[in-house]
Order: C-alpha cells, then structure tokens, then sequence
C-alpha cells in the first residue's frame, strides 16, 4: 500500500488508516510512545533488529503524517526527544480494540495447537 493512499478522499477510511501505520514498526512505536517520550538511542535499545537508518526514515514519515513531534534540545551533544502529538494519541486509542482483538485471535490459535 503506497502512502499516497493515506491522501486519497476516495479511498475507505480504513485504508487511509492503514496507510499510515504501514510497516514493520510504526505500531511498536506508536506504544513505546504511547507511554512516555523517547530518545531514538532508547527505542534502538528496546527494538533489536531495527536499523538508525530506517529508525529515522519510520519517525520522519510518522512526524510527517502528524503522529509524533520532534523535540531537538540545543545542548552538546544534541538531544533529540520524540513523544506522540495528540493526533498520534488518539490514533493509537483507536488502535486499542484492534489490540484486544488481536490478542484474543493469538489465544484462539494458541488454544487449537495440539500439545507436543
């Protein structure tokens, strides 16, 4: 699904939705943040196996669509704080039910597996 999708008024709102969460890790970091603010060096630590590069790609594309804002502090070394906006918070309320169903889906298929 490309990200122009997410633009498009002739699309299904669902779509539109998840256009904008597309990708291996904008719902992780959407509940990292969800909590509290985070240093990039920070979500690094907790998400292994995810790259500086495509860290810094997945928050630019998230600050663009308004999910997450970018705090740099004029210190030295530069700190830079990112923490979700109010449109980022109340995607992810929106996401919770999607959350509850899809625990209730791994319980499902866990409780199908035959034991070994």
């Amino acid at each position: 699904m490309t990200r122009s999708r997410a633009q498009d008024p002739n699309v299904c709102g669902v779509t539109a939705a998840i256009a904008v969460i597309d990708g291996k890790w904008k719902t992780i970091l959407l509940w990292l943040l969800e909590s509290s603010p985070h240093r990039p060096g920070e979500l690094r630590r907790r998400l292994p196996g995810l790259t500086e590069k495509v860290l810094t790609q997945t928050l630019r594309e998230m600050e663009t669509d308004g999910l997450v804002h970018r705090e740099v502090h004029d210190v030295r070394p530069l700190k830079t704080v990112y923490s979700l906006t109010a449109f980022g918070r109340e995607l992810s309320e929106a996401l919770a039910p999607v959350s509850d169903w899809g625990h209730r889906c791994l319980e499902k298929l866990a409780e199908s597996q035959p034991v070994s």
